[in-house]
């Protein structure tokens, strides 16, 4: 894997400056607020999920519930580093970034496309300020955001040099953790999962981190 570009950490009063300011959007009148956000962090690993469950808000920090736990074991089954450990060393971003509200039929609500949009806005300033070197998008609709999914199975197990608000950096895509899939369970994306995983160790901004 070609080494990535050298890295300026963020100023981590200004990532804090913009999560207040995240913190109190009122963009999207259908989704339950306050926004979930992450800590303020370096930025050379940002993460990317969907949007958060109804136990986030509560919680107040992503990944908070079921999803959560499996996404954190798969941090420390591969790297070693715990949930504090995580949350200290990766951004955590999402597609919106509050809770969308649960379905009449039962399931949480997908966000409408001008929500995704109008989060969209704050993905892209997080890009600019943090200048990440790695992303990591989770789950199929944040995958989507980046590059074309014709089916997991076509996106996961590879790094993706790609370009986004002007910003290139390698992305590794991940399936959702959600204990409702079985997708990250069974092959192959059993065996992918594992390939991205190890692809993950692997990475100059992970061994960056780790020192």
């Amino acid at each position: 894997m070609d080494a990535v570009p050298e890295f300026f950490p963020a100023d981590l009063a200004a990532v804090e400056q913009h999560l207040a300011r995240l913190r109190a959007c009122t963009q999207c009148p259908a989704m339950h607020r306050p926004a979930v956000v992450g800590r303020a962090t370096s930025g050379r690993i940002l993460l990317v999920g969907q949007a958060p469950g109804d136990k986030e808000p509560k919680l107040q920090r992503p990944f908070a519930w079921t999803a959560g736990k499996t996404l954190f074991k798969w941090f420390e089954t591969t790297l070693g580093w715990d949930e504090d450990t995580v949350r200290d060393r990766v951004y955590f971003a999402a597609v919106c970034r509050c809770f969308p509200g649960k379905r009449p039929r039962g399931g949480d609500r997908v966000p409408a496309p001008d929500e995704i949009e109008r989060c969209a806005g704050w993905l892209r300033a997080e890009f600019a300020l943090l200048r990440p070197q790695l992303v990591l998008p989770v789950g199929k609709l944040a995958i989507q955001q980046f590059i074309e999914v014709p089916a997991l199975v076509d996106v996961i197990g590879r790094v993706h040099r790609l370009n986004y608000g002007g910003h290139a950096a390698d992305f590794l895509p991940l399936p959702h953790p959600s204990g409702a899939s079985t997708w990250h369970r069974t092959e192959p994306g059993l065996g992918l999962l594992e390939t991205a995983l190890a692809l993950l160790a692997a990475h100059p901004a992970v061994r960056a981190e780790a020192k």
